[in-house]
């Protein structure tokens, strides 16, 4: 069995904050933000990060990512109930395109 990496926040977040920066996500850049947020970095985890995130588009990702449907919650919690019913068909179609981004998302970071 292959045991997978975790990666800490600390080294998505510094990811997300490169790749928001428009810059290449390279080892060298994740280290530097890592060590200026006060960590120490570990060199297998940001070779594994950059080595997984070469592979992804990161602008679909975050479209796809669970907080996109949590902003919408909201705005749904204030419907009028007779369109509840309606509402739930949807949220089970949304509940499964959630399971699906957030299984391929944690199969980058463990």
């Amino acid at each position: 069995m292959v045991k997978r990496l975790q990666t800490p926040m600390e080294y998505v977040y510094a990811a997300l904050l490169i790749h928001k920066l428009k810059q290449d996500i390279t080892e060298d850049s994740v280290k530097k933000v890592v060590k200026a947020a006060g960590v120490a970095p570990d060199d297998v985890r940001v070779k594994a990060l950059v080595a997984a995130l070469s592979e992804v588009n990161i602008e679909e990702a975050l479209k796809a990512a669970p907080a996109a449907v949590a902003a919408a919650a909201p705005a749904a919690a204030g419907a009028p109930a007779g369109a509840a019913a309606g509402k739930k068909e949807e949220e089970k179609k949304d509940e499964k395109k959630e399971e699906e981004a957030l299984e391929g998302l944690s199969s980058l970071f463990g």
